[in-house]
């Protein structure tokens, strides 16, 4: 059932295909060159691109411009505290800058940090900071076709079989990621979560929630773990989260914003150290970055993003849309997850080996056939490590509707129909840093 009504709509059109060839080879065949407004249905990403509620559009209006003290940031930290668990809140103005803050205070040369899959920038932020990040993901992780309920937990054994290969002193911080993006935005089960908080301490370790999708993946855990058929959303998020020393957090995810992110914590002494750094890289502890309108949207996102009606509606619309993929013929990776479906890019473009990027060939060619904008999170977006190669289809929260999905699903059938048509890509350009890439390299068609 539809837990919303539209308030507010936006023309958008589908551009003539001419124009689709040309935007394509202008933006290098990489996505993220588009142009929005060349976009017919926008799945590039989940972060910042859905649609605020009617409360917190009033929180807008409401919000404290005040540099210091400012009462939305007060507002924010009751949020935190309430739906979280955690006393001390620094704000940033994005997920990207809340790990620059954490993993800044956290993380010096040579250290290792563990994590169940590292996504983009968080690779990228660890490796900034001379650290090396190392992927634990359980084995079931990487296989699309393997049902099983928590698809994105931390594997225990690797975690292990890595503290013994550099020495538990190289491990000051061990990082879970609920959902597991970079594992198709598989859950993770609160008994995993304890044995990570365990793990931890043997080794003396700082554990640390990427919390992005805290609110799905408690959804996931109400569905699927016995322990916690009877409590509530936002039970479950209180108890799995409190395992944490701290969490770090994209509000554009499950705080429901287009703007904002914070760093979580009840140790005082991580806290004075983050919110130093924050300082420095972000702005006020008490607005991060952030304008005070959108530190009080965020309040109320945070708020929203666990009621047990919204999530439903959420979850229901991503799996609804995996099966529309399916009746298409298209190979998906299952179960689907709660932010996103992700194609098998590697099934779907079979005759592609990995070096010739069939993740992103298969991006361009939704873009080419439908005006679809989907993102690569492979073998061009993760160079040097060991992922299927896959298509992300990442749904803004509380914005798209089931005519969309069926356009999505047409294209992508089209696509299909293609065969071995459809032609590889090789890098023309690339950035120094190959950890993130794939946001400015641009690419160009095998001959």
């Amino acid at each position: 059932m539809v837990a919303y009504k539209t308030k507010m709509v936006e023309r958008i059109s589908l551009p003539a295909r001419e124009q689709r060839e040309q935007n394509l080879e202008s933006a290098g065949y990489n996505a993220f060159n588009l142009d929005a407004d060349d976009v017919f249905v926008d799945l590039l990403t989940d972060s910042g691109t859905g649609a605020m509620s009617d409360a917190q559009w009033a929180a807008l209006v409401r919000g404290d411009e005040a540099y210091a003290g400012s009462r939305s940031f007060d507002e924010l930290e009751s949020a935190v505290g309430d739906v979280m668990g955690f006393d001390h809140v620094v704000p940033a103005h994005q997920g990207r800058g809340a790990e620059n803050v954490l993993y800044g205070a956290l993380l010096e040369e040579g250290d290792v940090v563990p994590n169940n899959t590292h996504f983009d920038t968080t690779r990228a932020h660890v490796a900034n900071q001379g650290a090396d990040p190392v992927d634990c993901p359980v084995p079931s992780a990487h296989d699309p076709d393997v049902t099983a309920p928590f698809k994105g937990n931390f594997s225990l054994e690797r975690g292990r079989e890595l503290v013994d290969e550099v020495g538990a002193d190289s491990v000051p911080v061990v990082v879970q990621t609920i959902t597991n993006n970079s594992a198709a935005g598989q859950p993770v089960s609160v008994e995993n979560t304890r044995r990570v908080r365990a793990f931890a301490d043997e080794i003396d370790a700082r554990f640390v929630i990427d919390a992005c999708r805290f609110a799905e993946n408690a959804y996931f855990v109400k569905q699927r773990e016995e322990e916690f058929a009877a409590a509530s959303i936002a039970e479950i998020a209180h108890e799995q989260l409190g395992y944490a020393d701290a969490v770090v957090m994209s509000g554009k995810k499950d705080g429901l914003v287009n703007a904002g992110g914070f760093v979580a914590t009840d140790d005082a002494r991580l806290y004075e150290r983050s919110r130093q750094r924050a300082i420095l890289y972000e702005g006020f502890p008490t607005y991060g970055g952030m304008a005070g309108r959108d530190v009080a949207a965020l309040a109320v996102g945070l708020r929203e993003a666990v009621d047990s009606e919204y999530l439903a509606d959420r979850i229901e619309q991503i799996e609804e849309f995996g099966s529309l993929l399916e009746a298409a013929g298209v190979p998906i990776y299952r179960p689907v997850g709660g932010h996103a479906v992700y194609l098998d890019a590697g099934a779907a473009l079979s005759h592609l080996p990995d070096e010739a990027f069939p993740g992103q060939a298969l991006v361009c060619e939704l873009y080419r056939e439908g005006g679809v904008r989907g993102v690569e999170l492979g073998s061009f977006a993760f160079p040097d490590t060991d992922r299927p190669e896959l298509v992300r289809l990442a749904v803004p929260r509380r914005t798209y509707h089931r005519e969309h999905f069926e356009h999505v699903a047409d294209t992508v059938e089209a696509v299909l129909e293609k065969g071995e048509s459809v032609p590889g890509l090789e890098l023309a350009t690339e950035p120094e840093m190959p950890e993130i890439r794939h946001f400015t390299a641009e690419l160009e068609p095998l001959s």
